[in-house]
């Protein structure tokens, strides 16, 4: 089949276009509002964009059913910082529950029953029980055209300032991400796991 996005001609009862790029990392990211208040959010439109200085970046749009940007951009933005915490098998239920769309100034953290963890550089907590966080520091914006003016497409971009990996992870020297069981989006509602890694070494 061939389709064109602008006329959504597929003939499928849903877009397939989220379930052809996967998987996809999920940014788990936590932010403080500018009274204090913590927020938690999954983002499956997120990755790594840079080495060197390392730098990640997660994309939004607006709050549902309101022309307001999400909590998780605007505290980034105003406050200058954000955590990524890494999406796990073992709290999938969590981060999933803190996908909601609730009200501003609501704590995910609780709604989600997750407990926090200090960060040592930036002021946004992480989130107690997944092995990796990586600390943050807002960088810039980057709006992307939207056919849909009341949606928006956002880029939130932010350099990796500290890196936190449980000691668990670490075997000869390397990270065994496997360990962690880190989930990825695919399309709908469907997500998977890691449990199995190969090696391909470059020809050069």
């Amino acid at each position: 089949m061939f389709y064109e996005p602008d006329k959504n001609n597929h003939g499928l009862k849903y877009n397939p276009f989220k379930q052809l790029v996967v998987p996809r990392p999920i940014g788990w990211i936590s932010t403080l509002n500018e009274n204090g208040v913590p927020n938690l959010a999954p983002y499956s439109f997120f990755n790594a964009v840079a080495e060197n200085p390392p730098a990640v970046a997660f994309c939004t749009g607006m709050r549902p059913k309101s022309p307001e940007l999400k909590d998780s951009q605007r505290n980034a933005e105003k406050t200058g910082e954000f955590v990524v915490n890494l999406a796990t098998y073992a709290l999938r239920e969590q981060m999933n529950r803190s996908s909601a769309g609730l009200p501003h100034g609501v704590n995910e953290f609780e709604t989600a029953g997750l407990e926090t963890l200090p960060s040592r550089l930036v002021k946004p907590p992480r989130v107690k029980g997944t092995p990796v966080h990586l600390e943050c520091r807002y960088l810039k914006t980057v709006e992307v055209p939207c056919s849909d003016p009341t949606r928006g497409n956002f880029v939130v971009f932010g350099q990796v300032v500290g890196v936190h990996i449980d000691d668990t992870l670490l075997v000869d020297g390397r990270v065994d991400i496997a360990r962690a069981k880190p989930i990825a989006r695919l399309g709908y509602m469907d997500y998977t796991w890691i449990e199995q890694v190969f090696t391909l070494n470059r020809p050069d």
